[in-house]
Order: C-alpha cells, then sequence, then structure tokens
C-alpha cells in the first residue's frame, strides 16, 4: 500500500459512517471492544494481524470506522481485507447492489489506513450482531529489519467529522442510526504489534499423550499451538465448533483451548474468554 488505494467504496462508506453525524447520542453502559493481535515475524516474511470485536451489543453495529497506524520503517502493509464478521453480513444481504460497504484507504506516504464498513439497512438483522474478527491486516516486515516491534495502533479515522468543517474525528467510531437519530457506543481499545525476530519463548510443559501435527506442550489458552496466545487461538475454536471436519484441532490444541468449565473440551466459551483476555478484561486464564 505505499501508492494512492482506494478500495470498494470508500467515498460512499464515509459519508454513512457514524463519525459523519457529530453530536451523536451515547448508547450507555454500553462499550464495545476492538484489538488487533500479536504476530511474529522476521524481515522478509508475511504476517496477518486480526482484528477483533468483542462484547457486541445485542442493538447490533451499523457502522464502524477507525484507522490502522504503523511504522512504516519497520513493516509494509500490503492490504486489508474483510474478516468473517464482514463477510458474514454481506452473506445476508437480501439484495445485490453493494448495500453493504467495507472500504480501504491508504495514502501515499503516509503511515496509516483509513477503514470503513457501514450498511444503510435500518433493519438490525442485518447489521454486525456478533463477536469475532471484523478485518484482516496483510503486510511484510521490511528487509533489513534484524528487530523491534511494529506496533499497530487503532484509533480514529483520519478525516474531518465532516467535509470544511475544521474537527477531526476523536475515537473510533462504532455505532448506529435509529429514527433518525444516530448513537455511538463507547470503545475500549487494544493495539497489536509485530514482534520482529525470533519468537519469544514461553515457558511450557510437555503433557504426555499427545497426537503428531501439533507441538505437544501444553500452553493454557493456545489452541492453534502457535507458542502463543492471541486472537487466532479464539478464531481456530470458533472455526472448530463451526465446521471440525475441515477445520480440526489436534488433541494437544484441545486441552489448551479447553480454558473454562471443568474439562468440558473446547467450546464457544472458551474462544470468548481468550478474545477476553487479549483486551484486556481478565487477567489470566
Amino acid at each position: 500500500m505505499k501508492t494512492k488505494k482506494v478500495v470498494v467504496g470508500a467515498i460512499a462508506a464515509s459519508m454513512l459512517s457514524l463519525s459523519a453525524f457529530p453530536g451523536s447520542a451515547v448508547a450507555a453502559g454500553e462499550t464495545v471492544q476492538i484489538s488487533a493481535s500479536k504476530e511474529t515475524a522476521k524481515a522478509g516474511e508475511t504476517f496477518s494481524v486480526e482484528v477483533s470485536l468483542a462484547d457486541v451489543p445485542s442493538s447490533g453495529i451499523q457502522g464502524i470506522d477507525f484507522s490502522i497506524e504503523f511504522d512504516s520503517s519497520l513493516i509494509t502493509i500490503t492490504s486489508v481485507e474483510e474478516g468473517t464478521l464482514v463477510k458474514n453480513a454481506a452473506a445476508s444481504d437480501p439484495t445485490a447492489d453493494g448495500v453493504k460497504l467495507f472500504s480501504v484507504y491508504a495514502p501515499e506516504g503516509e503511515n496509516y489506513v483509513n477503514v470503513a464498513w457501514s450498511n444503510s439497512y435500518t433493519d438490525p438483522s442485518y447489521w454486525i450482531k456478533s463477536d469475532g474478527v471484523f478485518c484482516v491486516i496483510n503486510g511484510t516486515v521490511n528487509d533489513g529489519v534484524t528487530s523491534g516491534t511494529a506496533e499497530i495502533k487503532l484509533g480514529a479515522i483520519k478525516r474531518e467529522t465532516r467535509p470544511e468543517s475544521g474537527s477531526d474525528n476523536g475515537s473510533v467510531g462504532i455505532g448506529y442510526a435509529k429514527d433518525g437519530k444516530s448513537y455511538s457506543y463507547d470503545v475500549n481499545v487494544t493495539n497489536g504489534s509485530v514482534e520482529i525476530g525470533q519468537p519469544t519463548t514461553t515457558s511450557t510443559t510437555t503433557t504426555p499423550g499427545t497426537t503428531s501435527g501439533g507441538s505437544g506442550k501444553y500452553l493454557k489458552g493456545d489452541a492453534n499451538e502457535s507458542g502463543d496466545v492471541n486472537m487466532a487461538d479464539a478464531v481456530a475454536i470458533m472455526r472448530f465448533q463451526a465446521d471440525p471436519d475441515n477445520f480440526a484441532l489436534t488433541a494437544q490444541g484441545k486441552i489448551n483451548g479447553d480454558v473454562v468449565g471443568d474439562g468440558d473440551g473446547v467450546t464457544n466459551n472458551d474462544a470468548l474468554q481468550i478474545q477476553r483476555y487479549e483486551a484486556g478484561l481478565v487477567t489470566e486464564l
């Protein structure tokens, strides 16, 4: 994304996004968690950082916009793609006229990317109604970078609230419109990162009787056996629950992923607990 790029209706999406309605009412007592995962890669290697939503209110999300800031001396962002939440919302679209909009804008020479999604339907059944992965940030660690931490910072979308208003957005915009009024949720942000170099060694113990195909090491929450606990583990559990024939976990992965309950096996409750841990809502698994 070193050159200017606009993907899928950025202007239309920004017109519909919640930050386009200054002075919106706050949906009292409701806070949405938005978090980016922490990944590891070496110079020249690719990475994928997942941006996930948690604690999505029952009233749903009709629009969301935010910026992704990064250090271009360390990494290059090559694309930002729709996550499962956006893909599922698009699949439920009863029309074929592109009502649901996911847009990405990367201005040339800047260290940020603007992301927006919005839905013009007044029927909340077509809005985002569940937790999960909103988008995936794909990139590459720049050649010659041997170490360091490239932060992935989520913040307010970088544009004026209205054209020529002179007023910039102050926070990540997530909310909905109803009966001619706009409502925004409180948002709790957890930034992500790409750790450059060798993966951080995590103390683990070996659990006997594991099957081949995984690391064979016990790390509570590490359902995909990557050696770290992050949003990818929650996604692995949810995929396994939804389609176990195509998204398998190893025996060790199932042991690692069973973080709640009493030996009841991996469930979506385990995935939710891992998301809460990654968002900082709980301090241990």
